[in-house]
């Protein structure tokens, strides 16, 4: 009878451990399932947001072919009534407007968190980052432990967006726009160097005068006129006058002086206008664009740092422009100098050997003039633009021919794609942007403002130039140059990187709608323009012939030795004096380091410095049968045969008899 009562004991103990020990394996379990379940959860999340990613790549992928094949069409039929930037803005627009439409809508989860008072931040400055406690489980412990069990709590950072303009967001509608930094960092670069890297040196410098005017004393005149009209009027407006500042129409009045005339341009090649023309309209627009990007950082950098109040201050002001000179100085002499390293690596190894080497130390070295200028809060745009200058002026004398056309034809894709993107993108987020602010009376205004800022940059100073300037601005031109006027990427580019303040919003919706109007119906206008102002179509120009024609080739490589008049006479002694004295010290000093022209440091400079020129000349340019040049893609542009010919220099006229021509 012990005995059984002994092992039914047993046995209960047995059980009882048993018990437990599938209670703590269903425990564990249950424990696992759950990681496993939050595990799968994340992984369906990540895999919605890829999903979505896709598709908004997708979508502009799908944009940009369709705005290719509408560009083939329309070249096929010879239709020049609309171009491909505007055709970007109108495709961009219908699908913007399906999305915002007749898209689904895809809910997005949000936690409403009210934070404690905290004096670092506020409404106007709240923080980088949100770090958001979950409390999670507790946590078994060992039995035999004193402690208490602990809860598994995790720690999520959410990073600073903006903003909600509205609570039924959808996750296509965010997702079909973009960071305002990915416009500055990835968007704007290949198109500002491609428009210094495939600039007509030769024509640049002979309007030097009339395009620095324009680009600078022009912008700054016009985006300060803006700016005191639009304060003028916003005074008037009770919905916005509380929300503007004096500064912020200042600044709108930077982002909106810059043109953007592609559309223009390209009718002007395909139509072959006036080269002086063409010069102070692509020149104008190239500079006018790092001008506008440096005075809206001036005008920034006045109302955060210099001016301790809002009302006007002199040492402020005076401060301010300071930086302006400063920082565009500064960010000239870094994108010069890394194109100038860049030919000087070019020159002295035998990387040409190796084409693919060659062309990526190219694109890397001009891809990090940018960062290096940013990095140094100095301008990246303006840095780049000079290195593409320098690039296109040395070192593609010193590239290999399989270089020379691969550069050219990437940055001439890279550009092409950038822009469409930007436009297109334009369309999309008039109707996907969540931050935009409409007002009738903003936009008219803004409009009337704009139109005016250009009508002062172009007709007072191109008075002012026609006191010296020969051959004189007609006033035909003049109203082409005020046509010419179309707002584009850079304008939109800085109304879009903070959109915070109602002010702001109000900016960008307003340079949005500047923007499409000026390529839709700017643009599309311009042939008509061009008939009706009888501006000299069909002027002789010698073209540079490449090994390779893209879409819009013709609008930045197309080239001459010299320009006629519509009458046939030459056009010899047009050049800038400050051209001419760059021209004379290029020729003689800088082509000669930085490339393998002649003459070299050993013609030029003085015997006493005869080792260190020694040293700077390559075999190349020793071994080179008289003062023969590579045939680069302007040749010595900045001073010319005629040029100096004209100028009495018969020797040179007597040498260059038999000299073969490098362009036919």
């Amino acid at each position: 009878m012990g005995r059984a009562r002994m092992s039914l004991r047993n046995v209960r103990s047995e059980l009882s451990v048993w018990f437990v020990v599938a209670c703590g394996g269903l425990l564990l379990a249950s424990q696992g399932c759950l990681g496993e379940s939050t595990d799968i959860e994340l992984d369906a999340k990540a895999n919605k947001i890829h999903q979505i990613d896709s598709l908004n790549l997708l979508l502009y992928t799908f944009l940009l072919t369709l705005t290719v094949l509408t560009i083939w069409l329309f070249k096929h039929r010879r239709v020049s009534w609309l171009h491909e930037t505007g055709l970007a803005v109108i495709y961009g627009l219908i699908v913007g407007a399906i999305i915002r439409y007749a898209g689904t809508t895809t809910p997005i989860t949000h936690v409403t968190v009210d934070p404690q008072l905290d004096a670092r931040f506020n409404q106007s400055l709240p923080p980088d980052t949100l770090w958001l406690l979950f409390p999670g489980k507790l946590e078994p412990v060992d039995a035999n432990s004193p402690q208490t069990p602990v809860r598994a709590n995790k720690t999520y950072s959410y990073s600073f967006r903006g903003e909600v303009a509205k609570l039924e967001e959808n996750e296509i509608d965010l997702k079909a726009t973009f960071d305002p930094e990915i416009f500055f960092n990835i968007i704007l670069p290949p198109i500002i160097f491609h428009a210094g890297y495939s600039l007509k040196r030769k024509y640049f410098f002979r309007n030097l005068g009339a395009i620095l005017t324009f680009a600078i004393i022009g912008t700054t005149l016009s985006a300060f006129l803006i700016g005191a009209l639009m304060y003028g009027f916003v005074q008037m407006m009770p919905n916005l006058s509380a929300s503007f500042t004096f500064l912020d129409t200042l600044y709108f009045g930077a982002l909106i002086s810059p043109t953007d005339p592609l559309t223009i341009l390209a009718i002007f090649s395909d139509m072959h206008v006036d080269v002086n023309l063409y010069a102070l309209v692509f020149g104008e627009s190239v500079l006018n664009d790092a001008v506008s990007l440096v005075l809206s950082g001036a005008i920034q950098n006045y109302g955060e740092h210099y001016s301790s109040s809002g009302d006007f201050e002199s040492h402020a002001f005076l401060r301010s422009v300071g930086n302006f000179f400063s920082v565009f100085f500064l960010s000239l002499v870094i994108g010069a100098s890394m194109g100038c390293c860049t030919a000087l690596m070019t020159k002295f190894t035998h990387i040409r050997d190796f084409p693919l080497l060659e062309s990526a130390l190219f694109v890397l070295m001009s891809y990090s003039t940018f960062l290096i200028a940013e990095a140094a809060e100095l301008t990246g745009v303006v840095a780049v633009l000079f290195c593409g200058i320098c690039q296109a002026h040395y070192t593609y004398n010193n590239l290999s021919d399989d270089s020379r056309t691969r550069t050219k034809q990437i940055f001439e894709l890279l550009n092409f794609l950038a822009e469409n993107f930007i436009f297109s993108y334009i369309g999309v987020s008039m109707f996907t942007f969540p931050k935009h602010h409409f007002d009738p009376l903003f936009i008219f205004t803004g409009f009337m403002c704009a139109a005016i800022g250009r009508a002062i940059n172009i007709y007072p100073l191109s008075a002012l130039l026609n006191i010296a300037r020969k051959p004189k601005i007609s006033w035909n031109f003049q109203h082409m140059l005020f046509f010419a006027g179309l707002r584009g990427a850079m304008s939109f580019a800085l109304a879009i990187r903070n959109t915070v303040s109602d002010a702001r919003q109000a900016m960008l919706t307003t340079t949005s709608l500047i923007v499409i109007a000026t390529v839709i119906v700017q643009g599309g206008a311009s042939n008509f323009l061009l008939n009706w102002l009888k501006i000299p179509v069909g002027v002789d120009d010698e073209r540079e012939v490449l090994p390779y024609q893209g879409v819009r080739s013709d609008l930045e490589n197309q080239d001459s030795e010299g320009a006629t008049t519509p009458g046939g006479t030459r056009r010899g002694n047009e050049k800038a004096v400050l051209a001419r004295v760059w021209g004379n010290f290029d020729t003689r000093f800088m082509k000669p380091l930085l490339t393998h022209s002649r003459p070299t440091l050993l013609e030029t400079l003085p015997v006493c410095l005869s080792p260190l020129a020694r040293l700077l000349t390559t075999t190349e340019q020793l071994t080179q049968e008289g003062p023969t040049r590579r045939a680069d893609s302007d040749s010595d542009l900045c001073i010319d045969e005629d040029d100096r010919t004209s100028r009495g220099d018969s020797s040179i006229r007597r040498n260059s008899i038999n000299r073969p021509k490098l362009r036919k």
